[in-house]
């Protein structure tokens, strides 16, 4: 059986260090409708446990320095729970989901949750840290699961032992050539603060790197809402993910109760299909930069989601997202002592702590054996990375709209107002009259 036999990788290392603050965990949410037994369960999360390396895990170091992965025999652990009404499981998130470290000196780096309503409705939770996972990791990895599980002759195969993402760069991302990009970046990005002076989500109250608990709001827009979404966004000559954040902006600008300016959010770019070997999505791995747009709030609603549409293809032409990557390898800290001045400074000056993290449309199967299949979508702790994120996916012919905050920093009825202005933001803007197409001249 493949192993994982080398240091972990400076990105790696950063989530590390970033979960002992405070806990790092994405974490998916699939549906099923049918008759589900626990054995089966088992035999599955087994199969999916020998088909990925970095799932047979666990994180050796000396006393704090030079982390390193080792085998672990563990399987994965799985917790049951008895559904008391429909949304069970956001309790469960915030309850321990969101609150409870995957314990890497242990491992496996990878737990599972089996929620069971009434009706034989479950909902199924899988919880990774973000030192193994992006959102498209936690769903492929549940959709994995129920397929081994439904199928004790679905199809064996084994996951790659890959490189660290970091060193699959292009070559254009990497040495000296990724350096000058990085330089280039930092004076453009330092010009533009300067110039803009852009705001930042605020917190209410100061909380410790190491005291922060991450929460979750959910919400989702229906079929319709979404067939209005795109259709809008395509008419506005934007995305969708530009009319999202959009919202996003809008709303954090009006929490923040100033006159409307230049605001900053971070989009974070998934770029598993750039790599040199390219990595596929059911492969286990972090893979995704966050880089920042700096946009003004005083725009109308589309207007905004056009420049921020604009924006962010034009950094990911730049390579941006690798440069973020490049800056990781860098910086990132060693040990702990070391980590927390830097950390405190990114809290204090960092360009980011509002995020827009999209994943776009993720084609998670409707049916799986017996089982009809629904609401796939994932969420992530925020750690010591922001104050206030949206995590987005359309499946099964909705969006969903997880948004985590870090309590009492943002405190219950605050968060509840960004998250439902988001939504309200969004919708109200699907109620304008098309764009007026220019007359040809």
């Amino acid at each position: 059986m493949t192993q994982v036999n080398r240091p972990l990788s400076a990105v790696e290392r950063w989530y590390w260090l970033c979960d002992q603050f405070s806990v790092l965990n994405v974490i998916s949410r699939v549906r099923v409708r049918g008759d589900v037994e626990l054995d089966d369960l088992r035999r599955g999360l087994d199969e999916l446990q020998a088909r990925h390396p970095l799932l047979r895990v666990r994180i050796e170091h000396d006393n704090g320095l030079n982390p390193r992965w080792s085998p672990c025999e563990q399987p994965i652990p799985l917790r049951t729970v008895r559904g008391e009404h429909d949304e069970q499981w956001v309790d469960e998130v915030n309850a321990r989901e969101l609150v409870e470290r995957v314990d890497p000196n242990n491992g496996p780096l990878i737990r599972a949750v089996l929620v069971s309503g009434a009706n034989n409705v479950h909902d199924l939770l899988v919880v990774v840290p973000h030192i193994i996972a992006d959102g498209t990791t936690v769903l492929s990895l549940s959709e994995q699961w129920l397929v081994l599980a439904a199928d004790p002759q679905a199809p064996r195969w084994t996951a790659r032992v890959l490189a660290p993402a970091e060193d699959l760069r292009p070559a254009q991302y990497a040495g000296e050539p990724a350096e000058q990009s990085l330089a280039v970046q930092t004076a453009s990005d330092q010009a533009l603060m300067a110039r803009c002076r852009p705001g930042r989500v605020e917190p209410s109250f100061a909380v410790a790197l190491d005291a922060r608990r991450t929460r979750l709001l959910h919400r989702e827009l229906d079929e319709q809402q979404l067939e209005a979404l795109m259709r809008a966004s395509r008419v506005q000559d934007t995305t969708v993910h530009g009319a999202l954040t959009a919202a996003l902006v809008l709303a954090a600008a009006r929490d923040a109760d100033a006159q409307p300016g230049f605001f900053t959010v971070g989009s974070p770019i998934d770029f598993r299909s750039e790599l040199q070997p390219a990595v596929r999505n059911d492969e286990v791995g972090t893979y995704v930069a966050t880089v920042p747009s700096v946009v003004d709030a005083a725009l109308p609603f589309w207007d905004l989601a056009r420049a921020l549409t604009t924006d962010l293809k034009q950094r990911k032409q730049k390579g941006h997202h690798f440069n973020l990557v490049t800056l990781v390898v860098a910086a990132a800290p060693l040990s702990m002592e070391l980590a927390r001045p830097f950390m405190a400074f990114m809290e204090a000056e960092g360009p980011i702590n509002l995020c827009s993290s999209n994943i776009g449309r993720y084609p998670f199967v409707d049916r799986i054996g017996n089982w009809e299949v629904s609401q796939a979508q994932f969420l992530t702790g925020i750690s010591v990375n922001g104050y206030f994120v949206a995590t987005i996916n359309s499946s099964h012919g909705r969006l969903f709209w997880n948004f985590t905050y870090i309590d009492e920093a943002i405190p219950a009825n605050r968060a509840q107002r960004l998250a439902d202005e988001c939504v309200r933001e969004l919708l109200c803007a699907l109620d304008q009259p098309p764009r007026p197409v220019p007359e040809e001249q």
